[in-house]
């Protein structure tokens, strides 16, 4: 049985909004590392790339991973690179069950704006060239949760529960489910 899910997948596949839903109902609590990392340096993750770059911002959330380590209980959104780093996934696949929530780009587009706000989705051709090299990574996350953009977030939190039930990784009363 897992006591910690991790969520990964692409920028806004909606790891934040599912994290607090699944936790909602798992009776767990949600955490969320961008948002963490925002309150920690006290800046939006667009000022962390554009002042101190992706490196810098890459270190910061290592280290909020590792305070997120003890947690028990609780969905962590991570931000779309989270997993893609080598370290990063073997810390979150140790320490809990990372759950990929497999989007296709088709239903990502609408819901990422090229305006700056997300630094490395600068145009289209460099949103679909990040989406293809982060791939291999998101397919070794524990469990791939298919989905569309036009889920709900109550079915989707559904999809999670039935595939971590499937893998025996969570048991619910059925009151819960």
């Amino acid at each position: 049985m897992t006591d910690k899910i991790y969520l990964v997948g692409f920028m806004a596949s909606g790891k934040t909004t599912l994290a607090r839903a699944l936790a909602v109902r798992l009776g767990w609590h949600a955490e969320d590392v961008d948002e963490l990392i925002e309150a920690r340096e006290r800046l939006t993750i667009t000022e962390i790339f554009q002042r101190q770059g992706e490196p810098y911002f890459r270190t910061v959330e290592r280290e909020i991973l590792g305070l997120l380590r003890p947690m028990r209980g609780v969905v962590i959104a991570t931000g779309g690179g989270t997993f893609v780093d080598p370290d990063n996934r073997q810390q979150i696949n140790r320490d809990g069950t990372s759950v990929w929530l497999d989007l296709p780009l088709t239903d990502l587009i609408p819901r990422i704006p090229l305006d700056g706000r997300r630094p490395l989705a600068a145009n289209r051709a460099q949103l679909e060239r990040l989406y293809a090299l982060r791939l291999d990574a998101y397919r070794l996350a524990h469990v791939r949760v298919p989905a569309t953009g036009n889920m709900s977030v109550s079915a989707l939190v559904d999809d999670v529960i039935a595939a971590l039930q499937q893998r025996s990784l969570v048991n619910l009363p059925s009151s819960k489910i």
